[in-house]
């Protein structure tokens, strides 16, 4: 797509049309296109040995979305490529000792609640439980958190906000009980407290004074996934509901004018950068459908980030400009130095996500 193309698109939108898209960049093509890509891909494993959590994202955009279509054919084909974890590759479940490893159960759980096939809630349960289950060698400082109600793998790094919420909540979602979710909730009100910015923002971690785009976008998609599901009654949603409306109206005067959010999103010298601005996007989408937040107001916002987007997929279906696997570090030209990759799980999972929440009914 030219960047004529683009510029026409954006002002040609219409003042109720900021979900509806011309040929070529609907959320209906987009997404099937980037989920028949991941289905023959490669595993993309942790350490050479477990699937990787980008992996696991990229999964469950593509079977939400292949749910919000009703597409049986895509559901049975995504089913297909998991089977094989039951028996023939076995060896890269996860182990479940890190708050990047346990979140994969966010995926069988989300298989569950399509077919209700028992394997898949017997395999994803253990990985919610086991987050809040002290192990036997439990140190002093994991002993502490759990005595607080928090899961002993808290690291207050916002990656985490996604990586706990995510299964916990899909836990909540295949056994209707609360607890899964009100502890997730709990646990994100510690990170707000603890870590958001009077900008609304979040540092990388405590000792990393940087606001990295895709970390940031972790909390976003995170805050977004729990209230998507936890009960309006929940005495811990009202603080999730501030701390998400905070960051929102902040990304809205960071957004650059191309659509796009930036490595470090208040840094104009640094680069554009996919992975957060989908990640970003998804969460407006979805807070303009539920009501969170003023269509008026952040609708624009999103369909402009939509198109940037889509205008960052190649011919192959891989969304391009994303950074790659990050640790955090003081450092920061260490994330300006990042690579930009092509195909990265990381940008294609929160591309599928805009394409589900954007077909998603505003009920659902």
């Amino acid at each position: 797509m030219t960047a004529a193309t683009l510029a026409c698109l954006l002002s040609c939108s219409g003042e109720k049309g900021y979900f509806d898209f011309p040929e070529g960049a609907t959320p209906e093509e987009t997404g099937k296109k980037l989920s028949l890509h991941f289905i023959p891909g490669k595993h993309f494993l942790h350490g050479d040995k477990w699937i990787h959590y980008a992996e696991v994202c990229t999964w469950l955009g593509a079977l939400r979305f292949a749910e919000t279509t009703g597409d049986s054919a895509l559901i049975d084909r995504l089913q297909k490529r998991f089977e094989p974890l039951f028996h023939a590759e076995k060896a890269f479940l996860p182990i479940m000792n890190h708050v990047d490893l346990n979140m994969f159960g966010c995926l069988p759980l989300e298989f569950y609640l399509v077919n209700r096939d028992m394997r898949f809630l017997e395999l994803g349960m253990p990985y919610a439980d086991t987050q809040w289950k002290l192990p036997e060698d439990a140190g002093e400082a994991q002993q502490a958190l759990a005595a607080k109600g928090l899961s002993w793998q808290t690291r207050m790094w916002i990656d985490d906000m996604f990586m706990i919420t995510v299964v916990q909540s899909q836990a909540y979602r295949a056994t209707g009980n609360r607890d899964y979710i009100e502890r997730a909730a709990r646990e994100m009100v510690v990170y707000l407290d603890s870590l958001q910015r009077p900008n609304g923002l979040f540092f990388h971690a405590p000792d990393v004074p940087f606001f990295w785009g895709r970390g940031n976008g972790w909390m976003a998609a995170g805050m977004t996934e729990l209230l998507r599901w936890l009960p309006e009654d929940s005495p811990h949603r009202p603080r999730i509901l501030k701390g998400y409306l905070t960051m929102m109206e902040s990304l809205k005067t960071f957004q650059c004018e191309s659509g796009m959010w930036r490595q470090l999103i208040d840094a104009p010298e640094f680069w554009p950068e996919t992975s957060g601005t989908a990640m970003f996007a998804f969460a407006m989408i979805t807070g303009v459908k539920r009501g969170w937040l003023p269509a008026g107001t952040y609708g624009p916002a999103a369909r402009k980030a939509w198109l940037a987007l889509v205008a960052h997929i190649d011919e192959n279906g891989d969304v391009t400009e994303v950074c790659v696997g990050t640790n955090k570090k003081n450092d920061r030209q260490y994330y300006y130095d990042r690579p930009r990759i092509a195909g990265d799980y990381h940008g294609q999972a929160p591309v599928l996500w805009c394409a589900g929440a954007l077909l998603t009914e505003n009920d659902q």
